[in-house]
């Protein structure tokens, strides 16, 4: 086998727009079939992306021993039962953040994988794959800017949709656990540890019932802090700072990366800024990796536990949240 053969869970906006014509441009993956529960959906999507089959099911698709593969950007909610489907269907399977809606599922879809071990699992986190991070990371860790102190995060959009999958509190929706989740991560992939405490404050709207902004602190060892402010409802607008003794690192688009011009990454070192400009499509790369690990029967890049303790930091806020009085708006 030389390419993974995909199928796409669902036509959402994420897959159609960003990931399967990302998978079309790897070198070692193939997109053959699409599912959605609205069959015509399915077969429309599928003539326009070139996929082959078409489904109006998800088990139809899971079915289909031609796949190898299965890409799950359903809602929040479904991230545990049909990635557990696919597993259980034997296929290997790259789940979008997050990758539950609680440790406890995360724990749940861990201990799944680990009893097929054939099986890739992993949590689609793309902003890991983009050259912009890789270099910052390696800055980091060779000590550019010192030891690291503090690792700042800001992530918005405004979307104020009752129909939007993002402000229904019942499937998932909400800041913290659709862009909140990677300025968690953030800072635990460039530190390469956990953080040992946890706290965050939110406000919620009153008609969605989702947390509208959410500020969160992680404490890690020897005095590091990540602070983060993430936001359904706030202008448009995402950058990290990541801040050392010695120097500081700035990441003017952190997860959206354009695909029509470069990134551009800061350095501020000895009172002099270097601009480093950087390209490529953080989608394709994510999933040539993962599909890598599946040609060559490697570890994936990103393992489960990291996305099991990933959603323990998120779960730390929401307790955090519990203990204290909430002003709504």
């Amino acid at each position: 086998m030389t390419k993974v053969k995909w199928g796409i869970l669902s036509t959402a906006k994420i897959g159609v727009t960003k990931v399967i014509p990302a998978l079309l441009q790897a070198s070692n993956c193939e997109v053959i079939a699409i599912a959605s529960r609205d069959v015509n959906k399915a077969k429309s999507v599928a003539a326009q992306l070139n996929a082959a089959k078409a489904f109006g099911s998800y088990e139809e698709l899971l079915a289909d021993k031609e796949i190898d593969a299965v890409y799950n950007p359903l809602p929040n909610h479904l991230h545990l039962p049909l990635t557990l489907a696919a597993i259980k269907a034997g296929k290997h399977a790259l789940c979008e953040k997050p990758i539950g809606l609680n440790k406890e599922e995360a724990e749940t879809l861990q201990k799944e994988a680990s009893l097929h071990p054939g099986l890739k699992v992993m949590e689609a986190f793309m902003y890991r794959f983009h050259p912009q991070w890789i270099k910052a990371k390696e800055l980091v860790d060779n000590g550019t800017i010192g030891k690291v102190k503090n690792i700042q995060s800001f992530f918005s959009y405004n979307n104020v949709d009752p129909s939007n999958i993002r402000n229904k509190a019942d499937i998932g929706g909400g800041a913290l656990m659709d862009i909140g989740c990677y300025c968690i991560s953030f800072p635990r992939f460039i530190l390469g540890k956990e953080p040992v405490e946890v706290s965050g404050n939110s406000v919620f709207d009153k008609e969605f019932k989702t947390d509208i902004v959410t500020s969160g602190t992680l404490f890690f060892e020897e005095n590091v802090t990540a602070n983060f402010t993430c936001s359904t409802q706030l202008f448009p607008f995402q950058r990290v700072n990541i801040l050392g003794d010695k120097g500081r690192i700035e990441i003017d688009i952190p997860c959206n990366a354009p695909l029509d011009e470069p990134t551009k990454v800061t350095l501020y070192l000895n009172g002099e800024e270097k601009v480093m400009y950087f390209e490529g499509n953080q989608y394709t790369l994510e999933c040539e990796a993962f599909a890598d690990s599946i040609l060559n029967n490697t570890d994936v890049p990103t393992s489960l536990s990291d996305a099991v303790n990933n959603m323990k930091v998120i779960d730390a806020i929401v307790e955090s949240n519990l203990k204290k009085e909430i002003v709504g708006v």
